[in-house]
């Protein structure tokens, strides 16, 4: 199997890493806006660095992993499906309800796979807790709590691009949401602060962010998230029931320390972000991509599924605008997806 990837910053080096020493993929083309950093990418890793997209599609590939900044995913999903090709692509399709939809529309045009890279979903803290819901384990589930707070803040010219707190960051857990309850997100209400440093201000975003979530079943959500939590890299959800209650990423390296005199000590080495936090499960999402690719699973997270999460997060803006709940029905994008 031969495989393009399309993006070599961060999280395509990531990609790449697995990619290359996967026993299912013979080769790589790799690409990116900075050809340099390709090239020295295909050195690095044996493999084999193109001028550009075109060449990755001309040269021929079995499949294409898009890894580039943002506005360039919608496009390239789009012309991968026109190719008949298979794409794993990381989140969002787009930043916009149209952009997203018409790349699925593609996609479904085509008949061709589009795996989304919400990674959660093969974190292990995600899947048990996803097997104590759908087990019964915990009773009826009446409250859920989600959190994702990064260390330090991004560059503050990723800002203006990255889509807002709520489409960049909040988007993995209304994702993770739905997936470990299976229940559709009903109605928002969402708060922001921007009381913290101006660049946030600047770039019409929130450095805080907070969002009571009601799922169809009754179930009460809360999703909180935050740019500047310098205790280190925290991301848990807790599942309370009447019969019982899990929390996914308390462990060792959570960034809490306890007032209780017996409480846990606090993390001698706190997780400093999502590539060390999240490690195995981007490896996992590649490998079930590559497996996807061979016929030998179905695909675990399709343009629907993203476009599901997208929705909530464009509800939740508008909630956060307005100062009012907003129902999903509000948002545009059809008959919600079912969660998988």
């Amino acid at each position: 199997m031969r495989i393009g990837v399309i993006g070599t910053g961060r999280i395509g080096t990531i990609h790449a890493n697995t990619l290359s020493r996967h026993r299912d993929v013979g080769s790589l083309i790799l690409t990116d806006a900075d050809g340099t950093r390709a090239l020295d990418l295909a050195r690095r890793l044996g493999e084999t660095a193109a001028p550009g997209v075109d060449e990755i599609f001309r040269w021929g590939v079995d499949a294409v992993v898009i890894t580039t900044a943002t506005s360039a995913h919608a496009e390239l999903i789009g012309r991968a499906a026109r190719a008949g090709l298979p794409v794993f692509c990381e989140k969002p399709i787009a930043l916009d309800l149209p952009g997203t939809l018409t790349a699925i529309e593609e996609v479904e045009t085509a008949g061709t796979v589009l795996h989304m890279g919400f990674q959660r979903r093969f974190d292990a803290g995600y899947a048990g807790a996803r097997e104590a819901v759908r087990s019964g384990r915990l009773g009826r589930l009446h409250t859920v709590r989600a959190l994702t707070s990064d260390q330090g803040p991004p560059p503050v010219a990723w800002l203006p691009l990255s889509g807002g707190l709520y489409r960049d960051t909040l988007i993995h857990d209304f994702d993770v949401l739905r997936w470990v309850t299976g229940r559709e997100i009903v109605d928002v209400y969402a708060a922001g602060s921007d009381a913290g440093p101006v660049m946030f201000r600047e770039a019409g975003d929130v450095d805080t962010a907070a969002v009571v979530l009601t799922l169809d079943d009754g179930t009460l959500a809360t999703a909180t998230a935050t740019r500047l939590n310098g205790a280190g890299y925290d991301v848990r959800m807790e599942l309370a029931g009447e019969l019982d209650q899990v929390v996914v990423g308390l462990d060792d390296r959570t960034p809490i320390a306890s007032t209780e005199p017996t409480g846990p000590p606090a993390a001698d080495k706190p997780w400093s972000g999502f590539l060390e936090r999240f490690g195995p499960a981007y490896e996992a999402e590649l490998n079930a991509f590559v497996e996807v690719v061979r016929g030998e699973r179905a695909n675990p997270c399709d343009g629907r599924e993203a476009l599901q999460a997208l929705r909530i997060a464009e509800a939740c803006e508008l909630s956060r605008h307005e100062r009012r709940p907003v129902a999903l029905g509000e948002i545009p994008g059809g008959t919600p997806a079912t969660a998988m």
